[in-house]
């Protein structure tokens, strides 16, 4: 059974408390969040989270399906209606649309209303939507986002940007007639962000995405930038203010994380040319990127500062990249990295004026079958009992966990008695093929805990949570 980077996910009995305590301020009609925390888990469905509680559980040595991920006992929670405006199964960049501004649009497109054929550029500039980000930023108050994906993701992109297509991220990926009309690259839309001060904690990935083709990569220098506007956009969102710092470096950032008092100034941090790695992958990064509980960690210390109070969005990214690939392994760990970061919210920020969601925008199509016995790892082949597979209508054995279609197809079942299922590089098998995994369509889940997180019942519209976190923040 493979390890994850930290055992911690089941709450603690002081966390538990904690949560009693919110409960009882929830019940004296409390109605306002100084502060909201947003966790996305990207493509993190209902089998996600079961089998990472279980992955999670079975890692600490426990039969696993017991165990608790760290929203596992948040005492509000819905399912959630995933559809954007002209897709049954969405995408990120019409989800996280939906929930940072309170109404569904069309796949595919950030920041405007579903009006907004992708590529639309003319439209697009007169069809935008405020975010919650920016709203707060309206309102004094300070903002962070923290991925593990590039920051100019559809997710992370989603708490500052418009634009008609969430590929858009540079200047290179922008069209020129887009340009001329005056559409910007999501990277430039960070930079220039015109509402406040803009974002004051950035962290994740992306640094590809920000420097020109003339510039070569301070981690890999092989790797040059992507724009090819001869734009240093890092240097330029560094001029703007004097009090503004950047890191690529994980030690650089382990200081930042372990200084006794917030850093002076808005933090940019982009450790990766592209995505971040998987969790699983993290330790042997030659940059010693930060774990997302460390991201999360250093956020809200910063954030924190502000008596204003601030909105933070977190995001998971890679379990939606390891699902793509049908890699279960890596989707489960990055799930459980998400419960460390959301264990850590809950010890150390006080829910008496605090809202903290967690949910997905999406699921994907990995599935939990089979018959297995309890306790069985899922990871592994079907078992009745240790040593003794279930086998399928072909004689072979299978796996609890498969995906209805995606690079893991084969035209011949494999004997999976000679092939160690639980490897991290595992990719598990599809029935249909196709070149990537694709997203599923059913409604996710949605976890509160804090200040309006009783908000939180039901079956949802997935734009309504902007609404549960707009009535505590913005509203007031």
């Amino acid at each position: 059974m493979g390890s994850t980077s930290s055992l911690k996910s089941s709450p603690s009995a002081a966390a538990i408390r904690v949560l009693l305590m919110c409960s009882l301020v929830l019940a004296s009609g409390a109605s306002h969040a100084k502060n909201v925390i947003f966790f996305l888990g990207d493509g993190m469905g209902i089998s996600t989270v079961t089998a990472a509680r279980i992955f999670a559980g079975q890692s600490a040595g426990a039969t696993g399906e017991e165990y608790d991920l760290a929203f596992d006992r948040f005492p509000h929670l819905a399912l959630i209606k995933t559809y954007n405006t002209n897709a049954q199964v969405p995408d990120s960049a019409g989800t996280i649309t939906a929930i940072t501004t309170g109404e569904k649009t069309r796949i595919g497109v950030l920041g405007v209303n579903g009006s907004v054929e992708r590529d639309d550029c003319a439209a697009a500039l007169t069809n935008t939507l405020p975010t919650l980000a920016e709203l707060a930023e309206q309102k004094g108050m300070s903002t962070g986002i923290v991925s593990t994906a590039r920051i100019t993701h559809a997710t992370p992109a989603g708490a500052y940007a418009h634009s008609p297509n969430r590929n858009w991220e540079s200047s290179a990926s922008t069209p020129d007639e887009a340009e001329a009309l005056g559409c910007k690259d999501i990277a430039l839309q960070l930079v220039e962000m015109s509402h406040g001060d803009g974002l004051d904690v950035i962290l994740g990935g992306g640094r590809r995405e920000f420097l020109p083709i003339e510039a070569d990569d301070p981690e890999y220098p092989s790797r040059p930038g992507l724009r090819d506007d001869s734009r240093n956009l890092i240097d330029e969102w560094l001029a703007a203010d004097s009090k503004r710092q950047f890191t690529w470096r994980g030690d650089e950032f382990a200081q930042w994380l372990a200084s006794d008092a917030p850093v002076d100034g808005q933090l940019m941090g982009l450790f990766e040319p592209s995505h971040m790695k998987y969790e699983a992958d993290r330790q042997r990064d030659p940059g010693k990127e930060p774990s997302l509980q460390d991201m999360t960690a250093l956020a809200v210390k910063q954030l924190a500062e502000n008596d204003q109070g601030y909105f933070l969005l977190v995001e998971a990214g890679r379990i939606d990249h390891a699902h793509h690939f049908s890699n279960a392994y890596r989707a489960l760990t990055d799930t459980v990295a998400l419960s460390d970061a959301v264990q850590w919210a809950v010890e150390n920020v006080d829910l008496a004026d605090t809202l903290i969601v967690v949910t997905a925008d999406h699921s994907h199509t990995m599935t939990i079958s089979g018959y297995p016995r309890r306790g069985n790892p899922i990871l592994g082949t079907v078992e009745t009992e240790p040593g003794k597979p279930i086998l399928d209508a072909t004689g072979v054995p299978y796996t609890t966990l498969s995906y209805a279609n995606g690079p893991g197809y084969k035209k011949q079942r494999p004997n999976l008695s000679k092939i160690n299922t639980q490897d991290p590089d595992y990719q598990q098998l599809g029935t249909v093929p196709t070149q990537s995994e694709t997203h599923a369509g059913e409604d996710v889940a949605a976890f509160a805990v804090g200040q309006n997180a009783a908000a939180v019942r039901g079956v949802m519209e997935q734009n309504r949570l902007y609404d549960v976190m707009y009535d505590v923040l913005i509203a007031p």
